[in-house]
């Protein structure tokens, strides 16, 4: 099997101290070492499970914040609502699921992060880190031809991090190990990804980088058990078997290929006939008989928003555009027709033709009608080409102020500010980051609606909030020693109940800022 290297979310040029973060403990394939050094590093690497002195979960999800955080500063991150709001669909599935098979004990369930960061890169891969945060990547997203082959993938990735996979492997390296590792991976993710002198750079660590390569090596026992707890997982979930035996399908015709990058995912997921074997064994079916599940318009349509959000380019976009016209398009089934559609009026958007993407995506709500979840997806990317447009107004007439889907919420709040009419969205908005205090998207879309009815004081510190929610502690600081500052400068009765808030807040995030900084640097 060729050798393989995961990949983070962009390719970028890299400092230093960016390229001594992150860190995804599914990182590279065993083919790195001979058989026998394999296994003499599995043995020492994994605990059997009796072995005690695993990294407590309050440190390994201390570790995941410090990884995090450099990721959400990654231009590559993505907050998505629609993309995102389908993949937690699932993924709270899934840890329902855990959470009643006992694989998710409470102790994780309340330590952890259980937070997926969406990245645009195209690359077919998904990665666990420690602390319950998963990364991934909408190629993935793109590539997967059902809910049920995506919830194998983010099954098998939860299930690495319930078994405690990435502290049974950092447990035994000493203190000091965790952060060199941490430190040491985006190196070589980088130079794994990157097509120009910032891949030297990466690979200057060398020793130290295939060092700390080996000892992240999930064992294929590993492996085997996140195969087996996922499948578990996703099938108590709901989800169909078919999507786990359709996706290792894939990943194994994809392991045939030349190693052309495309499929960083098997580089750290070394798929072997072994494992095949075992996990058709295990659950009884065969790749080669079983049923096909069908695709559905959905998640045609949310894969094809994934490749477009992939920022193809131009070229790519307007082919993309003239798909919808195709010969190939009147022959295609019902759901590859929404897809397409959707992918054409989406790309048109992005090209600003808003003419040809309101074309478009009529002809997709006429292909939809019958699809109450298609149809949903139509008119939210109606309303996001209106809103493109500058008709904010078109746009508030296809979304509901109402709705508590949060894609649809954040659609009806930009109208709403564009506007300038923000008051009915304003506690719908409240509301929801009372309950999502980590919804940094939410908490901006809160500050502009504030911003539109004047109240300069509430959106700086909901400004703030967005800052907190993605762990930049020092620009919250900074919003919120602001908000201070409004406070005594104004010459007008202030909110005495706003004024406790900011002051209160304030303090709070003083403290995680000197936290951080007492942090031991990751380098």
């Amino acid at each position: 099997m060729p050798r393989l290297t995961p990949t983070p979310f962009r390719r970028r040029r890299l400092t230093p101290a960016l390229r001594t973060f992150c860190a995804t403990f599914l990182i590279a394939s065993q083919a790195l070492l001979p058989a026998p050094a394999l296994a003499q590093m599995q043995m020492q690497v994994l605990p059997g499970l009796g072995d005690g002195g695993e990294m407590t979960a309050s440190a390994e999800r201390h570790l995941g914040d410090q990884i995090a955080r450099e990721l959400y500063r990654d231009t590559d991150y993505i907050d998505d609502p629609v993309v995102a709001a389908y993949v937690q669909d699932i993924w709270q599935r899934l840890l329902a699921a855990a959470r009643a098979r006992g694989e998710l004990t409470p102790e994780l369930d309340e330590r952890f992060a259980w937070t997926i960061l969406l990245g645009r890169d195209r690359n077919i891969n998904a990665f666990a880190l420690p602390g319950g945060y998963l990364g991934l990547n909408l190629g993935l997203v793109a590539a997967v031809g059902s809910r049920d082959e995506l919830a194998t993938v983010l099954g098998h990735e939860l299930s690495h991090v319930t078994q405690r996979h990435i502290s049974r492997i950092m447990s035994k390296q000493g203190k000091q190990m965790p952060l060199m590792i941490a430190g040491l991976i985006l190196g070589m993710i980088a130079a794994g990804k990157s097509r120009n002198g910032d891949a030297g750079q990466a690979v200057m660590m060398g020793s130290q980088a295939l060092f700390a390569q080996n000892q992240l090596n999930f064992s294929r026992d590993m492996e085997r058990e996140a195969d087996r707890v996922g499948f578990g997982v996703m099938t108590q979930a709901g989800f169909a078997p078919q999507g786990a035996a359709a996706m290792f399908e894939k990943l194994q015709y994809a392991s045939r290929l030349n190693d052309n990058g495309s499929y960083p995912y098997l580089r750290s997921h070394p798929l072997t006939t072994e494992r095949i074997s075992d996990m058709q064994g295990r659950f009884q079916f065969r790749m080669d008989a079983t049923p096909p599940l069908p695709l559905v318009m959905d998640h045609a349509m949310i894969a094809s928003r994934a490749r477009v959000l992939t920022r193809p380019g131009v070229d790519v976009l307007r082919l993309w555009v003239d798909s919808a016209s195709s010969g190939e398009f009147a022959k295609s089934s019902p759901a590859q027709q929404a897809g397409t559609l959707y992918a054409a009026a989406l790309s048109a958007k992005e090209l600003r033709d808003y003419k040809a993407a309101r074309a478009l995506a009529e002809r997709l709500t006429a292909r939809t009608a019958d699809d109450p979840a298609a149809a949903k997806q139509a008119r939210w990317l109606g309303a996001e080409i209106e809103l493109a447009a500058g008709a904010p107004a078109k746009a508030a007439a296809l979304v509901d102020a109402k709705s508590k889907e949060r894609p649809e919420m954040m659609l009806a709040a930009e109208a709403a500010t564009a506007l300038r009419q923000p008051a009915p969205m304003i506690p719908v908005l409240r509301d929801w980051v009372a309950a999502n205090p980590r919804d940094a998207t939410a908490w901006h879309t809160l500050a502009n609606l504030y911003g539109a009815e004047n109240d300069t004081l509430r959106a700086v510190r909901a400004d703030a909030e967005a800052n907190v929610a993605i762990l930049d502690y020092p620009a919250a600081r900074d919003r919120f020693k602001a908000a201070q500052e409004l406070i005594r400068q104004s010459g007008k009765p202030v909110d005495h109940y706003e004024a406790s808030i900011i002051d209160t807040r304030a303090r709070a995030v003083d403290v995680l800022v000197k936290e951080q900084a007492a942090e031991p640097p990751l380098k």
